[in-house]
């Protein structure tokens, strides 16, 4: 019975002593990260991509207006 308790006992101690402590820090930071919010280059990438993403909108919508007018059954094609 005293070994069990010894096997069990064992891996919990390593892991309070070592294991713990560095997933709390590492958890934590990342929360603070979080909490910061977008830094200056993230917020200008961002900012990119949302001006990309309205002018492929507006290409796709001017494309499907072409595609309307010279082949109106293009849609019942896919």
């Amino acid at each position: 019975m005293e070994d069990v308790v010894g096997i069990i006992v064992a891996p919990i101690i390593i892991f309070m002593i070592f294991v713990a402590p560095i997933w709390l820090i590492l958890h934590y930071r990342s929360k603070k990260q979080m909490s910061q919010g977008l830094t200056e280059d993230e917020y200008t990438t961002l900012q990119d991509l949302a001006n990309r993403a309205d002018k492929m909108a507006d290409r796709i919508h001017t494309l499907e207006s072409i595609l309307d007018a010279e082949a109106p059954q293009w849609r019942n094609k896919v």
